[in-house]
């Protein structure tokens, strides 16, 4: 399994909207992705601050995702939202508590 973390800092306030477009478009077009497992939004709602992190069955469906455009696609969903470009990295997913 692999996991993709995207590091997002909003402006003041914005936390919320992203939010609700985390939920109600980025969330059904992962869905869509193959290889797509899950998906976690984390919010510092006190410092617009957000991480999502996506579980993907390989870094290669991860990869194939960033290669037709979906990942950036979604990115491109926050652009107004934005106080810094969004840090993205990947990592193996080597211990699951289940």
């Amino acid at each position: 399994m692999f996991a993709r973390m995207t590091y997002l800092a909003f402006k003041k306030g914005k936390t919320e909207e992203a939010i609700r477009i985390f939920d109600d478009s980025v969330m059904p077009a992962a869905r869509a992705q193959e290889g797509f497992r899950k998906a976690y939004f984390l919010a510092d709602r006190a410092a617009d601050k957000c991480v999502a992190v996506t579980l993907w069955d390989s870094e290669a469906d991860a990869a194939a995702n960033e290669a037709n455009l979906y990942y950036q696609e979604q990115l491109v969903k926050f652009i107004a939202l934005y106080a810094a470009p969004p840090i993205r990295e990947g990592y193996e997913v080597v211990l699951d508590s289940r």
